[in-house]
């Protein structure tokens, strides 16, 4: 019934444009002078009937299910109510599972008589919603059309209300992006209530593993973080040095030497890299980059362990080759022709144009360009995961296995966990952490931007 709400708000939607349109074009015919053209009419009552179909629906989301669950609790005989917030989650389980027809095994007499009055309950929501929507949108409906007349700012009240609808999208970014820093700094909070928050960000050993019990050992629980922040600065280091170069270089090629022919051949097909899902990526790392690395390595003499920073590092290069690359290339595009010329001009060479003018110029793109790679490159998971191990192994030797922050939250928050111990709060904290690392990084490169796009523009 949900879908048949939406589309009888969009139906209702092009009615009422339908009416107020051709309400305009006969006040038009008439010979009357319209503030606004007729399809702002239109658009008006469109509009002014959506916004309360809208809103009944907001309201019914939250309350509907409350409602419904209630319901069906109600339908339980008074001995077997729930009593706990444990026991009716349970019971609400069973009764969906039975109301559902997915119950294994016969149900309670009791539990299907919760069930039949479950679904009803929905399905009286959903008509109350319905009916309820269509009636408010009639009294938006009857309200604003008198109101269309050939004095009527439609289109300031239509533009008006497109205004609105652009704040409110904004708003609600604003707001989901304050909403998610919240919950990761109050969960950090209570970690540090726990943990002192300079041994985290100090210490050098990463134990996550706390004692369940007294008699319980081999369970340290040492929140040093220091070792997985060098382990995603190490991976990151190596990932960018092969990103780095041959992102920007082959930029550099399409946009300044290729053919057209060549460059159309060869964008795309460097891009589908970009769209190649990590865990091939991760695959590929793990079974044929580091047995390589590992049987290079003891050729030479090197002790190089069967997961190594190494191996993830290069492999998470080549995966981020396409972002350094494609905006790269579509940077030094931009440039506009004519610093171009006018360096040839001068009698500079290609090469001197390349390095003095359409470099400089297009410096703030190819640091955004770097910059967005960086923040890939430190948010990636399944190619460290099995490239480079979960060990928090505190070395610079990219030989080493190593874990990096993201690999560490994704797996201290698997499984079955218990949400109030220091284990899973710490993973907020490197969430917490990570997001300052990469709000930093925007800082840095915004700065960066802002500085040359002043002297260039």
């Amino acid at each position: 019934m949900i879908a048949l709400y939406f589309v009888l708000m969009a139906i209702v939607a092009v009615a009422a444009f339908t009416v107020g349109a051709a309400r305009g074009r006969r006040l038009q015919a008439a010979g009357l002078r319209l503030h606004s053209l007729p399809a702002y009419h239109g658009l008006f009552l469109a509009a002014l009937c959506t916004v309360p179909m809208m809103v009944a629906i907001a309201a019914w989301a939250p309350l509907a299910p409350r409602y419904v669950e209630s319901s069906a609790i109600a339908a339980l005989p008074e001995a077997a109510r729930p009593t706990t917030g444990l026991e009716r989650d349970a019971r609400l389980r069973e009764i969906v599972l039975s109301a559902e027809g997915r119950l294994t095994g016969p149900a309670a007499a009791n539990v299907e008589a919760a069930g039949r009055a479950y679904l009803s309950a929905q399905t009286t929501s959903k008509t109350v919603l319905i009916i309820a929507g269509i009636l408010a949108a009639l009294a938006a409906f009857s309200w604003g059309l008198p109101r269309v007349s050939a004095d009527f700012r439609a289109r300031n009240r239509f533009e008006t209300f497109t205004l609105v609808v652009l704040i409110a999208c904004s708003a609600v970014a604003v707001l989901t992006t304050l909403g998610i820093v919240s919950s990761v700094l109050f969960e950090t909070l209570r970690f540090f209530q726990r943990y002192p928050w300079w041994d985290f960000l100090f210490g050098l050993q990463w134990s996550p593993q706390t004692a369940i019990r007294a008699d319980q050992v081999g369970a340290s629980g040492s929140f040093g973080a220091v070792p997985l922040f060098v382990g995603t600065s190490l991976i990151m280091v190596i990932a960018m040095l092969v990103a780095g170069p041959i992102g920007l270089f082959s930029a550099i090629y399409m946009s300044e030497y290729a053919t057209p022919r060549f460059r159309s051949l060869a964008k795309p097909l460097l891009e589908v890299l970009a769209g190649i899902p990590t865990v091939v990526f991760g695959f590929f790392a793990a079974l044929t980059v580091a047995p390589f690395i590992r049987r290079a390595g003891e050729a030479l003499g090197l002790s190089v362990a069967s997961e190594s920073a190494l191996a993830a590092g290069l492999v998470m290069g080549v995966m981020i080759i396409p972002f350094v690359s494609s905006l790269s290339d579509d940077v030094i595009n931009a440039v506009p022709q004519s610093l171009r010329d006018g360096s040839y001009a001068m009698g500079s060479t290609k090469a001197e144009t390349i390095k003095r003018v359409i470099l400089p110029a297009a410096l703030p793109g190819i640091v955004s360009a770097f910059m967005l790679a960086i923040s890939r490159a430190v948010g990636e998971t399944m190619i460290v995961v099995m490239a480079a191990g979960l060990a928090g192994n505190l070395t610079f030797n990219p030989l080493e296995a190593v874990t990096t922050v993201t690999v560490q939250i994704k797996t201290l928050l698997t499984g079955d966990q218990e949400f109030d111990s220091a284990k899973t709060l710490s993973a907020f904290a490197l969430g917490f952490v990570l997001f300052f690392f990469t709000l930093t990084l925007n800082v840095i490169a915004l700065r960066i931007v802002r500085k040359y796009r002043e002297q260039y523009d």
